[in-house]
């Protein structure tokens, strides 16, 4: 969440030098965004890993990428406190436990991608 911030800061840094508007000028955001008509970073950002996703588990030429995904580390003692978050498990809270099986049919997994956008965006 604090790169997706960065990126947008960075992002409206350009729109406003695009533009030619300092932030002495007070203009918002949201009049920025409507004069240059660019997508929102954090959206673009969604929408690449969510079919980069899908490429990822649909691949079937034997490299190591969807094995990865399934793979199971050996039981041992956990560290203490929460567990990382893995990049798969905010795909996990849209499309479910099963997702991989879901992003085998294209068309599913192309009608899940909107809800998975405004739910990563509005969650940055």
């Amino acid at each position: 969440m604090g790169l997706i911030r960065r990126l947008r800061v960075t992002q409206r840094a350009m729109e406003r030098a695009m533009l030619g508007v300092s932030l002495r000028d007070q203009i918002r955001n949201v009049e920025i965004r409507r004069r240059t008509r660019v997508t929102d970073i954090a959206q673009r950002v969604a929408k690449l890993k969510w079919q980069w996703a899908g490429h990822i588990v649909r691949r079937k030429d034997g490299r190591w990428g969807p094995n990865v995904l399934e793979w199971q580390p050996r039981t041992g003692k956990r560290s203490v406190g929460r567990p990382p978050t893995r990049w798969t498990d905010d795909i996990k809270r849209v499309a479910g436990s099963r997702w991989i099986q879901a992003a085998q049919n294209r068309g599913t997994w192309n009608s899940l991608q909107k809800t998975y956008v405004q739910q990563w965006t509005s969650n940055s």
